[in-house]
C-alpha cells in the first residue's frame, strides 16, 4: 500500500515550499535492488515522503554502500549514520529479544505477528531492549513464511542434520546447532559464492522471489519446505534516537502511519508471485521437497528448548515470549472455529 495525495494538506504545504525536507541516509542490510526486501525500503521511503508532505525523506543505500551489512545496528546506535533497514533477527546476539521478535521458530504467521507487534504490546516490549542503544525501532515490513532452505544433500532423517554446514539467521540457527548442525550468519550478497565453493552445504535467505535474485537454483539441488524457522519475520527501520527525537510529535505520527502502510504493502505483495517462481526453479531441475515429519518434530522440540532457555536468560525475552504465547492462545479459539476443511482432490 503506497500513500498518495490523499494526504492533501501535507502535500499542499510541500508544493508551496513551506516544508524544508530533512533527508535521512538509510544503510540497508540488503542490496538496494533486491526484490521485496530492498524494494520494501523504497516503498517505505515513498510512504514517508507522502505522509510527511516531503518534510522527511529517506535516501536508501544498499548493503555495504555506507557500512558493512552486519554493522548497521552499531553505526545507527553511535549516530555515525542516522538510520538503517534490516531484518530484526540479525541483531539477536546484541539484543536477545530481536532474535525472538524478528522471527520465532514455529511461531505466529504474518497476520498474527502483525497483530501482536502493533496491537498486542509487542512494539512496546521490544523497544525497551533498543532504548539502551539509543535506537528507535519501527517494524515497517513483514515477510511471509519462508522456505526451509536450499540444500545440496537430502534431509531424510534427523541424523542428516548432524555436521550440516548451513547459513541461517535468527534463532533457527541455535535450533539447528542443538541437532548437530554448524550454522553461521553470512550476508545475502556473499551467499552464492559460499554455496558454490562448498563453504556451506545449505542456506536459507528469504521468499522464492528473493532467492531467485540470488541465483541459488543454479547451484543447489534441493529446495526444502516449510520454513519452520521463520513463519513470519520483521524488517525494521531503525533510527538513531536523537534523530527521532528531533522530529515533532506530528511528524513522528506521520512516520508511523507510513510504516503501517508499508506493512500492508508487504502483506499484499508477498503471496502471489511465489508459485510461479517455484515452478521456474523446478524447470531448472531443482527438486522441491518437504522436511519429513520426523525432522519437523525434532526441530519443534529443539525450538521449544531454545526459546525457553532464551527466556530464562533475559527478562525482556521472557516477557515477549509469554506475550506472544498469550496472544496466539487468544487467537486460537477464533482460528479453530473458522477452520474450513480442504477441498476434495480432483478425480
Amino acid at each position: 500500500m503506497r500513500l498518495t495525495a490523499t494526504l492533501s494538506a501535507a502535500a499542499f504545504a510541500a508544493s508551496c515550499g513551506l516544508v524544508q525536507a530533512e533527508t535521512l541516509d538509510v544503510a540497508s542490510t540488503f542490496p538496494k535492488n533486491m526484490p521485496f526486501l530492498g524494494e520494501g525500503a523504497e516503498v517505505l521511503a515513498e510512504n514517508i515522503a507522502a505522509a510527511t508532505g516531503g518534510e522527511v525523506e529517506l535516501r536508501v543505500h544498499g548493503a555495504g554502500d555506507l557500512v558493512p551489512a552486519l554493522e548497521v545496528l552499531n553505526q545507527v546506535s553511535s549516530g555515525a549514520i542516522p538510520a538503517g533497514w534490516d531484518f530484526m533477527g540479525y541483531w539477536g546476539g546484541t539484543i536477545p529479544v530481536a532474535g525472538l521478535a524478528g522471527a520465532m521458530p514455529f511461531g505466529p504467521g504474518p497476520a498474527l505477528f502483525t497483530g501482536w507487534m502493533w496491537e498486542g504490546g509487542g512494539m512496546e516490549i521490544v523497544q525497551k531492549a533498543y532504548d539502551p542503544l539509543n535506537i528507535k525501532m519501527l517494524p515497517c515490513h513483514i515477510t511471509a513464511p519462508e522456505p526451509g532452505g536450499w540444500f545440496n544433500k537430502e534431509i531424510n532423517t534427523v541424523e542428516d542434520l548432524q555436521g550440516l554446514r548451513m547459513r541461517i539467521s535468527g534463532m533457527g540457527g541455535q535450533v539447528l546447532n542443538k541437532l548437530g548442525a554448524s550454522t553461521q550468519l553470512i550476508p545475502g550478497g556473499e551467499l552464492y559464492v559460499a554455496l558454490e565453493r562448498g563453504r556451506i552445504d545449505a542456506t536459507e535467505f528469504s521468499l522464492p522471489v528473493v532467492d531467485q535474485s540470488l541465483g541459488f537454483a543454479e547451484i543447489a539441488q534441493y529446495y526444502y519446505f516449510p520454513g519452520w524457522h521463520q513463519p513470519a519475520s520483521w524488517n525494521t527501520l531503525i533510527v538513531n534516537m536523537d534523530v527521532w527525537n528531533s522530529f515533532g510529535e506530528e511528524v513522528q505520527e506521520q512516520i508511523l502511519v507510513a510504516c503501517k502502510a508499508t506493512v500492508a504493502w508487504s502483506l499484499a505483495a508477498a503471496p502471489a508471485p511465489q508459485g510461479e517462481v517455484i515452478e521456474g526453479f523446478r524447470e531448472q531441475g531443482v527438486e522441491t521437497k518437504r522436511f519429513p515429519d520426523e525432522v519437523l518434530v525434532a526441530l519443534r522440540e529443539a525450538s521449544t528448548e531454545v526459546l525457553e532457555e532464551a527466556a530464562a536468560n533475559d527478562e525482556i525475552v521472557a516477557e515477549a515470549y509469554q506475550s506472544i504465547q498469550d496472544y496466539m492462545a487468544r487467537a486460537q479459539v477464533w482460528d479453530e472455529l473458522q477452520q474450513i476443511p480442504p477441498a476434495p482432490a480432483a478425480d
